[in-house]
Formats: structure tokens, C-alpha cells, sequence
């Protein structure tokens, strides 16, 4: 009889011993993967939601991008204090071929939209292609496509961004404001030119090329005569912009009047440049204009101090708030713009940020 009991409670110890065990994983084998490429458990239980969250795929073209690091802080805390939406971000590190195999990734982990700040401006077709075969809303941001019919070719396709020539036109308003206020200060040659150097973005960027063309077109309108020294294609890099603006001084010291650069990185390259070789830092005598764009904080502050002369605020938290509140509508199943205070422009398909001057 004792033996007989001894067996019986062995039996049932031996069960519960192995039914702890089936159950002690609680489903936490099932890690998705995150927007840095590890693993997380607990983004899974938050995407698993019973129905009521959304998620929307964020592909940006890279996140060390001075303005986007920005925007996507903002798109990051703006979706933190709404509680519905998750985001899963993806860092295309400026290769559209990258972007394009995640834009594969997100589909596959079953999000509801697509943010694209797509790479290259040229291959939105595609993006649009695999967006309109998911049947999921894509709202470009940022970088606009190049092709203003790509729209025509999906109905849930939209964009966000600024007005393309703006950001130059404002640009060339301030420079030719400054010139003409004091033309003899800032005419370091005194040859009745404005002699001036351009950072550019990169030829096919359309944002680079209309903020290249348009802040030398309104300072021609204002009446002043331009002289292009040099331009430079440094990729809206600030070290790229250094090295471009030291052989410029080693090469034309006492004939740059300006500096243009289509954002605030390169812009603050330049300045470092000016800097080590004793422009720009108090002396009248040795200053040279500088202009950027994205009033990035660090070029607030040069302003502040007198070492850069202007940018034009391209306004990350609103482009941010536009985004989020477009997608969520998109992923909840409404009009885009359902609720909001936005409009499309004449397109019918973009909503745009407007830019704003910042000076001392």
C-alpha cells in the first residue's frame, strides 16, 4: 500500500514539473523584429494589439540627417503621447536599393500606411508599385518624387513636404536685403559684385537644385549683380563643406563676398572653415556672409553670436504633426486630411509646410 502512494505522488509531481515547463516560455519565443534590426519582445506584444492600434512604416532615407533626425524625434514623441499608433522606422542610409527591400520588410509585418522620405527622387514608381499591390496608403515626405504624375497611378498615394522654391526665394530675399543695406561693407573686392560660393545639396535633389537656383534668382531680381566663384556638390555634409571652402580661400581669400548653402550642415562646414582661417569671428574686416537652411539649433546660435548671417526654418515639429496626423487617418481607414486644419495645393495630393526666415 505504501509503495502504491509513493508511485501515485511521484506520477503527479512529475506532471506539474512538465506542465511549468511547456509553459514557462508565455509566448515570448515570438520576438519581431524592431527598427534597428534586434530582437524585441515587447514590440511584439504592443504590434499584437486586440485590433484597436495601428501600425505605419516609416522609411526614411537616413537617420543621420541633421533635419530628419529631427522630424523623426517629433514623429517619435507625437505617436508616444497619441498611444495608437505604432511606428516601425527603417534606416535607408542613403541607398535606394536598401530602402527599397525594407519597404518589403514593413509590408510583410503587416503595417496599415507607409511614410517614405524616399532616397532617390526617381524611383518613387516603385515604392507606389509595392504600396498599391499591398493596397496600403504611401505618403512620400520630405524628398518629393520627381515625377508629379507618379500620383495619377494610385489613389491612396499623397505627399507632405515644403514648397519646393521657397526655401531659396527667402534665402535670396535676405541676402539681397543685407547687400543692399551696405553694399560697401559686404563688397570685400569693391567691384560692384556680389561674388559668391554655392554648397550644394547634389544635382538630383530637386530641393538642392531649386534652393541653388532660386536664392541667386532673387537677389538678381533685387537688383544686384552676382559672380559665381565656385559651387560644390558636398552632399549636405558639413566636413565635405569644410574642405570645399578651404580650397576656395586658399584659392580666391579676398574675392568671396557669400556663402550659399542649401542647408545648415554644409553651411556650418563653411563657417569652421572661416573660422580656422580668421574670418567670421568679431572682425568686421574679415567677415564673409553665410546662409543656410533648416535653422538646425546649432546654427541659431552662430547667428546669435554673428558668425552666420541667416537660414530659413524648415519646421521639423509641424512636418512631423502633418505626417502623423495624415497617416493616422489613412490607418483608421478615413480621408486623409478627415478632421484637420490642412489643405492640398493646386496638385490636389500635397500638403505643404510653409518655410520661415530666421535672422538675427
Amino acid at each position: 500500500m505504501t509503495k502504491r502512494i509513493l508511485v501515485f505522488l511521484l506520477v503527479i509531481t512529475l506532471s506539474v514539473t512538465m506542465l511549468a515547463a511547456c509553459g514557462g516560455n508565455n509566448g515570448n519565443n515570438e520576438a519581431t523584429t524592431n527598427n534597428e534590426g534586434t530582437n524585441n519582445a515587447a514590440e511584439t506584444e504592443e504590434s499584437s494589439d486586440s485590433g484597436e492600434g495601428k501600425k505605419v512604416g516609416v522609411l526614411f532615407y537616413k537617420y543621420n540627417d541633421p533635419y530628419i533626425s529631427i522630424v523623426r524625434r517629433n514623429l517619435q514623441e507625437t505617436a508616444e503621447a497619441d498611444g495608437s499608433i505604432t511606428l516601425i522606422e527603417q534606416d535607408g542610409q542613403d541607398n535606394q536599393g536598401m530602402q527599397n527591400d525594407q519597404i518589403d520588410t514593413v509590408i510583410s509585418q503587416g503595417v496599415d500606411v507607409l511614410l517614405v522620405n524616399i532616397v532617390d527622387t526617381g524611383a518613387a514608381s516603385a515604392a507606389i508599385d509595392k504600396a498599391k499591390a499591398a493596397d496600403l496608403p504611401i505618403i512620400f515626405f520630405n524628398r518629393e518624387p520627381e515625377n508629379d504624375d507618379v500620383y495619377s497611378t494610385y489613389e491612396k498615394s499623397r505627399f507632405v513636404g515644403t514648397k519646393i522654391e521657397e526655401a531659396g526665394e527667402l534665402q535670396g530675399d535676405m541676402i539681397a536685403e543685407l547687400w543692399n543695406k551696405d553694399t560697401a561693407k559686404y563688397d570685400r573686392n569693391g567691384n560692384g559684385k556680389l561674388d559668391y560660393v554655392l554648397l550644394h545639396g547634389g544635382i538630383d535633389n530637386a530641393e538642392a537644385v531649386a534652393r541653388s537656383k532660386y536664392s541667386v534668382e532673387n537677389a538678381k531680381k533685387a537688383g544686384i549683380e552676382v559672380n559665381e566663384i565656385g559651387m560644390q556638390i558636398a552632399k549636405w555634409d558639413a566636413e565635405a563643406a569644410k574642405n570645399a571652402m578651404d580650397a576656395w580661400l586658399a584659392k580666391s581669400i579676398d574675392d568671396i563676398d557669400v556663402v550659399i548653402a542649401n542647408n545648415d550642415s554644409m553651411a556650418i562646414g563653411a563657417i569652421n572653415s572661416l573660422k580656422a582661417n580668421g574670418f567670421n569671428s568679431g572682425d568686421d574686416s574679415k567677415h564673409i556672409l553665410v546662409f543656410g537652411v533648416d535653422a538646425l539649433e546649432e546654427a541659431q546660435k552662430l547667428i546669435e553670436e554673428g558668425a552666420m548671417s541667416g537660414t530659413v526654418k524648415q519646421d521639423g515639429e509641424a512636418m512631423a504633426k502633418a505626417l502623423f496626423d495624415l497617416a493616422k487617418n489613412a490607418a483608421e481607414g478615413k480621408d486623409f486630411l478627415d478632421g484637420t486644419d490642412y489643405e492640398y495645393d493646386d496638385s490636389g495630393v500635397a500638403v505643404r509646410i510653409p518655410y520661415q526666415r530666421f535672422e538675427k
